[in-house]
C-alpha cells in the first residue's frame, strides 16, 4: 500500500455521556478536583454527591461552588457515606496511598490522581488491598482515555508506523518557585517528576511496553526535590524514548512516535485533547485528526472508571495495575539516579 492511501483509524472512545451513572465522593478539594468535577458536570451524567477536606469550611465552599449535597471535615466521614459509590482521590502525592487505602478498606472503589503514589511499593500495596477486596482501582492518568490517544494505540496495533524505533515527549511548566508550595516540599512528594514527568513516562510506557533500561540526569531545588530531568528509556526490542520534564521552564509539551514507515506527531499539549498528525517517511502529512472538543479531558477517565465498575471489573485494560506499578518503578529509578529521597521512604 502506498503512503498516499494510509490514514488514521477512527477513534473507538465511547461517549462519556453514555457511561453508567455513579455517585462520586471527592477527597481533597484542590485545583485538580475542581477541574475534575467541572468536567464531570459539563460532559457526563456522573453525580458528585460528597466532598471532604481536613477543613470543613473548605469542603463546604467547594460544595457550594459545585452544588455538591454533602461536605465533610474528615475523609473518614466521606468513605462511610452510603450515598458514595466511588471515591476520587485528589490529595497531594504524599497522601495518595493512605487515602486510597482508607476508601478501599471502607468498601469503595477508587480513582487516584496521577502519579498514583510516591513509589512502586506504595502502588503495589494499594492494588493488593483492592485485589483482596475485589474492588476497582485505577490511576487517573487521564491522557490514556482521550480519543486521539486511542487512535495512537490503534496505529500501534495495526503496525501503521512499521517498527517503532523512537518516542519523544516532554512536559514543562514554570511552576517553581512561584507556583504551588506543595511542589517544593519533599514531605508532600513535590518535584517535577511525579507531577509532570509522569505524563511523558506513562506515554512512553504505553507505546514501548515494559522499559528495560532507564537513564536520567537532572537538577534539584534547594529543598531537595527535582526541578527538571531528561530521561532516556529503552525497551527489550531496543526502541528508545527521549523524555523530559521541568517545573522551572515551559517546554513545547509535544510528543512523537517514530517508526520505519511513518511517525505520529501529537501537538501541544500532547497529554490533553490535541491535534494528531500521521507523517510519512518523506515528511508528507498523510492525515490529521483534530479534537472534537478542546475542553479539559478529565471526563473520559471518569467514564472509563464508571464503565469498569458497573461491569464488575477491578482494573481497566487501558491503565492496568501492572503498568501503573511499572511506571512508578521507572520513576523510582529516575529519583534514585538524581538523588531524590522522600521523607518516610
Amino acid at each position: 500500500m502506498s503512503s498516499a492511501h494510509v490514514c488514521l483509524p477512527p477513534t473507538r472512545t465511547p461517549d462519556p455521556m453514555e457511561a453508567p451513572v455513579l455517585r462520586w465522593g471527592v477527597i481533597a478539594p484542590g485545583g485538580i478536583a475542581r477541574a475534575f468535577v467541572a468536567a464531570l458536570q459539563a460532559r457526563t451524567r456522573q453525580e458528585v454527591r460528597a466532598v471532604a477536606s481536613r477543613s470543613a469550611d473548605r469542603a463546604a465552599s467547594f460544595a457550594r461552588d459545585f452544588g455538591v449535597p454533602a461536605a465533610y471535615g474528615s475523609y473518614e466521614e466521606l468513605v462511610a457515606d452510603p450515598e458514595v459509590d466511588v471515591v476520587y482521590v485528589a490529595s497531594p502525592h504524599s497522601e495518595h496511598a493512605a487515602h486510597a487505602q482508607l476508601a478501599l478498606e471502607a468498601g469503595k472503589p477508587v480513582l487516584v490522581e496521577k502519579a498514583f503514589t510516591r513509589n512502586a511499593a506504595e502502588a503495589r500495596a494499594v492494588f493488593e488491598t483492592a485485589g483482596s477486596q475485589g474492588l476497582f482501582a485505577m490511576e487517573a492518568m487521564w491522557t490514556r482515555f482521550l480519543p486521539h490517544v486511542d487512535v495512537v494505540r490503534q496505529c500501534l496495533e495495526q503496525g501503521l508506523l512499521g517498527e517503532v524505533l523512537m518516542v519523544a515527549a516532554d512536559h514543562g511548566q514554570r511552576l517553581h518557585p512561584d507556583g504551588p508550595q506543595r511542589l517544593s516540599d519533599p514531605a508532600l512528594a513535590g518535584g517535577a517528576l511525579l507531577d509532570l514527568g509522569v505524563y511523558p513516562l506513562s506515554f512512553a510506557s504505553m507505546v514501548l511496553g515494559s522499559l528495560t533500561d532507564v537513564r536520567a540526569t537532572g537538577s534539584l531545588t534547594p529543598q531537595g526535590v527535582d526541578a527538571q530531568e531528561t530521561v532516556v528509556v529503552r525497551n527489550a526490542a531496543g526502541a528508545l524514548g527521549l523524555l523530559g520534564a521541568s517545573m522551572v521552564a515551559s517546554t513545547p509539551t509535544t510528543a512523537s512516535v517514530s517508526g520505519t514507515t511513518a511517525r505520529l506527531e501529537l501537538a501541544t499539549p500532547f497529554f490533553d485533547q490535541s491535534t494528531l498528525r500521521l507523517v510519512g517517511p518523506d515528511d508528507e502529512v498523510l492525515d490529521v485528526l483534530e479534537p472534537a472538543e478542546r475542553e479539559h479531558g478529565l471526563h473520559f477517565e471518569a467514564a472509563e472508571a464508571a464503565r469498569c465498575i458497573a461491569a464488575g471489573a477491578t482494573e481497566s485494560p487501558l491503565m492496568p495495575w501492572s503498568e501503573t506499578v511499572s511506571v512508578m518503578a521507572a520513576m523510582d529509578e529516575v529519583r534514585r539516579q538524581l538523588g531524590v529521597r522522600l521523607p518516610g521512604e
